[in-house]
Order: C-alpha cells, then sequence, then structure tokens
C-alpha cells in the first residue's frame, strides 16, 4: 500500500503557531470579513470543487482561496505555513473530511471556528473498485480512524451532479448564516447553480440511458456515485486511492471483464499516472482516454470550469461505452 506523504504533527503545529504569531502582529482583533478582504467575507476552501461552489454562489461577495493549487494532487498536498495562516484569517473553511489527512490536521490544529465539512452535507457511500455496489453511510458516526480507500467510504460525491447540488445548498446555507447582511444573494445564487446541476443530471441521464455496454475502466476508482447514479458499472484498477498499485490478479481479472462485457477504453486522469492504463490497454488492444475526477483543474485545463469538464467526461463514457 503506498503511504501519502503527510507533514508530521510537529510541523503542522508549529506552522499553526507561527502563523497565529503572524496573525496577532497584524491584528489585535478576530479575523472578520473585511480584514484584507476588501470587506467581503474570506472563504478557504480546500480544493477545487469546494472552491467552485463558493466562487459560484458567493460571487463579489467573497473572496475564496485556494488551498490545493491547479495541478496538484489533492490527496497528496502539502500544508505549508502561509496556507495555516489563510485557514487561522479565513471567515468560513470549506474542506470535506478524511479527503486530504493534512488538511484535516491543519483544521483540528489551528482551532479555527467556522468550518464545514461537505461530508455532512450530503450522504457518503462504500464503493469497491469492481462494480458499483454501495451503501448509505452516516458520515457522523464515522471516527477519525476512517480508512481513505478501498474498505472505506467514497469521497468523490462531486462526480453526482445529485450529490453536487445537495453540498452546493449547504455551502449556500452556510455563506448566509456567516454573511447575513448578503443572505438574498447567496439564496438565489445558490438556487441557480443547483438548477444548473438539474439540468447536467438530465444531460447526463439521457445521455447515458441507451448504450451498447454499461461497463468502463478507469485507473481511479473516483466514479462510484456517476456509476451509480446513472446505472453502470465502474470497474477500477485500484481502488479510490489514485496511487494504490493494482495486484497482477487484478489486471488478468480486468482483461476478462473487458472480454466479457465488450469494454472498448481504459481510463486515466490528468493528475495521476497513466502507466497502468496504458499497460492494461497494450495487453486488452483496448483504446485509451480521459475521465476526470474533477480534484482539480490542471493547467492545460485553465479556463474550463466543472460544467465544462463533466461535459466532456459524458461525451468520452458515450464514445467509449457506444452511445446509440
Amino acid at each position: 500500500m503506498n503511504v501519502r506523504r503527510l507533514i508530521p504533527s510537529a510541523a503542522l503545529a508549529g506552522a499553526v503557531a507561527l502563523a497565529a504569531t503572524a496573525l496577532t502582529a497584524c491584528s489585535g482583533a478576530g479575523a472578520g470579513a473585511g480584514d484584507d478582504k476588501g470587506g467581503r467575507l474570506g472563504v478557504t476552501a480546500s480544493f477545487y470543487p469546494l472552491q467552485f461552489l463558493a466562487e459560484q454562489i458567493g460571487k463579489d461577495h467573497v473572496k475564496v482561496t485556494g488551498l490545493t493549487k491547479p495541478g496538484v494532487e489533492p490527496h497528496d498536498l502539502e500544508i505549508t505555513p502561509r496556507q495555516t495562516s489563510q485557514l487561522g484569517d479565513a471567515d468560513v473553511v470549506l474542506y470535506l473530511k478524511t479527503l486530504q489527512p493534512a488538511v484535516d490536521k491543519a483544521i483540528e490544529l489551528s482551532g479555527v471556528k467556522n468550518v464545514v465539512d461537505a461530508a455532512t452535507l450530503t450522504k457518503l457511500e462504500t464503493h469497491s473498485a469492481a462494480g458499483h455496489e454501495g451503501h448509505d453511510h452516516d458520515h457522523a458516526a464515522e471516527g477519525d480512524g476512517h480508512d481513505h480507500g478501498e474498505a472505506g467510504t467514497d469521497p468523490h460525491v462531486w462526480l453526482d451532479p445529485v450529490k453536487y447540488a445537495e453540498i452546493a445548498k449547504g455551502v449556500g446555507a452556510a455563506l448566509e448564516k456567516a454573511d447575513p447582511s448578503h443572505a438574498a444573494d447567496y439564496r438565489k445564487n445558490a438556487g441557480e447553480l443547483v438548477a444548473k446541476l438539474g439540468a447536467l443530471d438530465t444531460e447526463f441521464k439521457d445521455g447515458l440511458q441507451n448504450t451498447a455496454t454499461k461497463t468502463f475502466i478507469t485507473t481511479h476508482s473516483a466514479f462510484g456515485y456517476l456509476a451509480e447514479r446513472y446505472g453502470l458499472d465502474q470497474e477500477g484498477i485500484s481502488g479510490v486511492d489514485p496511487e494504490a498499485e493494482p495486484s497482477p490478479a487484478r489486471m488478468k481479472e480486468l482483461q476478462a471483464v473487458a472480454k466479457k462485457d465488450n469494454v472498448t477504453t481504459v481510463f486515466f486522469e490528468a493528475l495521476a499516472s497513466d502507466k497502468t492504463a496504458k499497460a492494461l490497454a497494450r495487453d486488452t488492444g483496448l483504446k485509451t482516454d480521459v475521465l476526470d475526477p474533477l480534484e482539480g483543474i490542471t493547467d492545460s485545463s485553465q479556463g474550463a470550469d466543472y460544467f465544462e469538464v463533466m461535459r466532456s467526461n459524458l461525451k468520452n463514457l458515450q464514445k467509449a461505452l457506444g452511445s446509440k
């Protein structure tokens, strides 16, 4: 099992102390909506899908800072003292517990009060690398010992437009509470975003209704929610951990699945290695293509947003599955 690079607790504690000292030197008061934010609400989002929600719902009333920069794999994010300072200075922090262990630890040590865990705004499920079986999971009952991997809950809820809309409603409510003077605007913007996500859900439902096969193979088992929503079968080379190495037995099993289910394509993603996808495609005579888990916007996708990438995913799925 590949061990992720995590910042040691002692280093994080030191970073928090440094950040706290810097903040105290700049201001004797607690951080508010007007502290170096031009009168706007300061929102720190741990990675792209939450940053996108904050920007779309908050618009001109918020100043959004993303902890995960373009092109960085969010699971492997390391927290710098400057980023810890951003956490301490934020009016609202948006994150998804267990997705980024370093962020979880930094939030815990920083003592920041107004924190929104996106996993509490919808139901998490357990998805295996093979197929899309899952079950509703009460996040509130989950302890910190949660396994981010095949045996644990799948955090990739934003790839299901319906679940992402539930999170959007929760983020909108959090912004209303933090900045009541602009509550009507946040409510309006959240409603418009939820409507757009509803339209996207319809596009996926209609676009994937009639296909020659329902099975797709992907390096990173990030698409369990999407597969379940639209009646597809995800076959992951690795589990929900994109860096996990597949066993020879799993590779052999996937070769059999590809033949049995008339699979045409092995999908890989921009932020993780395509080595295993290309190896499997070479051994089975399949094509390769991109299915983006939208954990981050890469440098090559500058200008694109959640909706554009999701529609690109839909087109690639339709092509691979033989949409009729």
